[in-house]
């Protein structure tokens, strides 16, 4: 009987050197979880934020971590526009000839009760987190689909695009249903290519949008306990969390996996 070399080898299978990955949002919380750990297992990157201080922070952290051979660009650009997409796509493409992996990491949040929040606030959440992630899928997918590469498409959902809130939600939640949406139905439209498309969901977890429920302030203490009241696990997420999933979602051990909501919540969305 013939043994295949996966089951020879099962750590074949998650192995991502000289990918090539382009990761928005790369200087939050996600992006810097996925940029750190396929850099430290030899994958190239190239790095896009519209923070450029916050960008060099992830970029020199990046280089310290990075598996000998592997490099890293910058772009300080947000996909906000068919220009700005299709910039951070060719500088990928000048500087390394090819894109592997695209991990869609940017995103926003602005809460505000639907009777008060205006009509702006609302479609800058919705543009971020749904347009923007549109657009780069847009550009490095056309490239793809070009060129005959069967690329890795990861999107930053939330258990939220599930869920409700009582927060003041109605951009954030309605943009990450959207998220799931767009995730299944490019999984649907670009399995003939080979091309794959999940998501990965998570609930609260440690970034810098959320460093307040970590305080020791009435406020966040109150926030932290009532979120803490709907995970089994007990605790909130940290960054680390997130990395495995992503790891496998970005590398030949998701091969068959394809369209998926990945929920990395401490088992919120179970109870």
């Amino acid at each position: 009987m013939t043994i295949s070399e996966p089951l020879r080898n099962p750590l074949s299978l998650f192995d991502v050197t000289g990918k090539v990955a382009v990761v928005t949002g790369a200087s939050g919380a996600f992006g810097r979880a996925c940029a750190l750990t396929l850099a430290s297992l030899g994958a190239n990157l190239v790095l896009a934020s519209g923070a450029r201080v916050d960008l060099d922070a992830v970029a020199a952290e990046v280089a310290e971590v990075a598996r000998s051979g592997a490099e890293a660009i910058t772009v300080v650009r947000r996909p906000d526009s068919p220009e700005d997409a299709e910039a951070i796509r060719d500088a990928a493409l000048e500087t390394f000839g090819r894109i592997d992996q695209l991990v869609i990491g940017s995103g926003y949040n602005k809460a505000g009760f639907i009777q008060d929040q205006p009509l702006e606030e609302w479609q800058t959440v919705m543009d971020a987190n749904v347009r923007g992630p549109w657009l780069m899928a847009k550009a490095v997918g056309s490239w793809w689909i070009a060129n005959g590469v069967k690329g890795k498409v990861l999107q930053m959902s939330s258990v939220r695009g599930r869920h409700g809130n009582y927060s003041g939600y109605t951009g954030y939640c309605t943009s990450k249903g959207a998220t799931d949406a767009l995730t299944r139905v490019l999984a649907t439209e670009w399995a003939q290519y080979g091309i794959t498309v999940n998501a990965i969901a998570p609930t609260v977890f440690r970034s810098k949008l959320t460093a307040w429920m970590w305080s020791d302030d009435e406020v966040g203490q109150a926030t932290r306990k009532r979120s803490l009241s709907r995970i089994p696990l007990g605790r909130l997420g940290e960054p680390e969390d997130l990395m495995g999933m992503a790891l496998y979602l970005l590398s030949p051990a998701s091969d068959f996996c394809t369209g998926q909501i990945m929920y990395v919540d401490g088992g919120y969305t179970a109870g």
